[in-house]
């Protein structure tokens, strides 16, 4: 089933009508630029997939790609390379089809990089044979380059050096330079987008042994996805077969993650395209409480937040203030339904001064309301980077002292979060802040680990990037991220894409840097508790006698105010 096609955008300016007033620096007018930069190049004849014929038509629908796009699509590709657009093109158009999904593109790329001569001993053999054959730097590569190149973000992290390679320009003559060309594999899939759909496709290269050294994710105005991996670890010669074990594991672990049709298309998810229980959701009870909302007793206020899977409202409940989180019908998936039986089942168990408080949840369909207590002084991540306000360090100690208390609860009664950052660590109106939202937190099993990938880039722990075994040491990574940004009052990796993040923190250990003035015992938790070993981490309970001692140390209360006198002087200075 076809979608409907978005709006049409506005015709681009031909050629002849963009003028020659310099290039353009804002993001509309780069859109622009390559947009006729491709086109140029498709009517000179210099590029393979150009039509026989540039017509207008074909003109409106390639201004139409650039427009269904983000315009950082236009910022990030290269314009050199007309023949890859045409193919993101096809690619998107083909997803369009439920019988052609994922849409699937693999060709062999060459990214070229400048070794010093003295290194040939750490080289592989392939590269060492193309050392021999190109002592002067070749007009051209054997294979083409990356559809985006190499961003400078990943330039700044060197993750397209090999662990090794000592990567440096050098003007010395005794040392001869050589052009190194290295062949990888460039994989671009087009699909339905969705929620997950990255760390799908992530799980997916890892399963086939491959190391993903660029990425770049785009989602269409209309509801689709273009996302382009550059990977090492799959040889050459053999571009059909890697196609068609993509394939093949795409599909399986499309099945096993939703059991739903998979015909379904944007417009069309939740109304009818997937099977849904036709009741109630079904929540594993005890039958230790009773936690169904009585609807006539909940009145909605005005709307607070908006997110992906649902919408969150200020409400009243039997006359207290809450907070409804609610499961927008027509987004609902059976990924949804999952998380929602499961935030309710996690939620109705724990009962913690520094957890947000259950209220009660309407799980009779088509109203899947979870109610909370209703938290005024909303998240910590609002108040850092939409308020631009600061914590100052006993604030610092005193919210990160909540965190770690809620968190030790939740481990002692065998919880693990899985998406613990500042977004989900909610304040009252007296600044205690409260460990929120369980969509995604389970309870751990008997192993004591666990292998499903969850939880935001930015904040996730490395074994849970590599899809390997974890336990509750993951959210103290987390935790180490979150004390981070309370100290800088910066979003993590702020210059990286969060899948680029994602990379540098797996393949090159890279870690936010730390502030120089930083208290040193805060340096030493951080460094301990996002250690690449799990087992190196510290546990909550140690983090929190750490926490405690520093407060005490630079002269704070449990509540993070600074210590005053209250003698009889101080009283009487203050009566004045």
């Amino acid at each position: 089933m076809a979608v409907e096609d978005p709006p049409a955008p506005a015709p681009p300016p031909r050629q002849s009508e963009a003028g020659a007033g310099g290039r353009r620096t804002d993001k509309h007018g780069r859109r622009l630029e390559v947009y006729n930069e491709v086109l140029a190049r498709l009517r000179s004849g210099s590029a393979a997939a150009a039509p026989a014929e540039i017509s207008p038509a074909f003109e409106d629908a390639l201004w139409a790609h650039f427009h269904r796009l983000p315009a950082r699509y236009a910022l990030d590709v290269n314009a050199e390379r007309a023949d890859d657009v045409v193919t993101h093109q096809r690619l998107l158009e083909e997803a369009r089809d439920p019988e052609r999904r994922p849409a699937l593109s693999v060709r062999v790329v060459q990214i070229s990089r400048i070794i010093d001569g003295d290194m040939g001993d750490s080289l592989d053999p392939d590269d060492m044979e193309m050392v021999a054959t190109n002592n002067h730097l070749p007009s051209q590569l054997l294979h083409p380059p990356p559809a985006f190149g190499s961003s400078s973000n990943l330039e700044a992290l060197g993750l397209e050096a090999s662990e090794g390679d000592d990567v440096r320009s050098t003007n010395d003559t005794d040392h001869s330079v050589h052009l190194i060309s290295r062949p990888m594999h460039e994989i671009t899939f087009a699909t339905v987008d969705k929620p997950k759909l990255l760390s799908q496709l992530t799980c997916l290269l890892a399963e086939l042994g491959l190391d993903i050294q660029e990425a770049h994710a785009f989602s269409t105005i209309d509801g689709y996805s273009l996302d382009v991996f550059v990977v090492t670890g799959w040889h050459l010669g053999s571009t059909e077969q890697l196609q068609e074990k993509l394939l093949q594991k795409f599909h399986k672990i499309e099945a096993q993650a939703c059991p739903v049709s998979s015909t379904s298309s944007p417009s069309s998810q939740g109304q009818g395209g997937e099977s849904m229980p036709s009741t109630s959701v079904e929540i594993p009870t005890d039958g230790a409480d009773v936690w169904e909302i009585d609807l006539k007793l909940l009145k909605f206020g005005n709307k607070v937040a908006s997110g992906s899977n649902g919408d969150l409202y200020r409400g009243s409940y039997c006359s207290q203030d809450v907070a409804i989180k609610v499961v927008v019908p027509e987004r609902i998936s059976a990924d949804m339904y999952r998380d929602f039986a499961q935030e309710v089942y996690i939620m109705r168990k724990v009962r913690h001064r520094n957890v947000v408080q259950f209220i009660g949840a309407c799980t009779r369909q088509p109203n899947l309301y979870i109610v909370t207590d209703f938290m005024s002084g909303g998240s910590v991540y609002d108040y850092l980077h939409k308020k631009n306000s600061s914590f100052k360090l006993p604030e610092i100690l005193r919210v990160a002292t909540d965190i770690s208390k809620g968190m030790n609860y939740l481990h002692q009664n065998n919880i693990i979060h899985r998406d613990l950052k500042t977004a989900n660590l909610l304040m009252d109106g007296n600044k205690v802040v409260k460990v929120a939202d369980f969509g995604v937190a389970r309870v751990k099993d008997q192993s004591g680990v666990m292998t499903a990938e969850t939880g935001t880039y930015r904040w996730m722990a490395p074994e849970v990037i590599e899809h390997k075994p974890y336990d509750h040491k993951a959210d103290v990574f987390s935790f180490a991220i979150v004390l981070w940004e309370l100290l800088t009052g910066k979003i993590p990796y702020e210059y990286l894409t969060p899948l680029q993040a994602a990379i540098g923190v797996v393949q090159k250990g890279i870690r936010p840097t730390i502030p120089k003035d930083t208290h040193p015992k805060l340096v030493e938790l951080l460094q301990k508790c996002w250690h690449r070993d799990p087992a190196e981490r510290p546990d909550f309970s140690e983090i929190l006698e750490i926490l405690q001692r520093l407060s005490k140390e630079v002269g704070t209360d449990s509540e993070g105010r600074h210590k005053t006198k209250t003698g009889f002087l101080s009283a009487l200075k203050r009566s004045h």
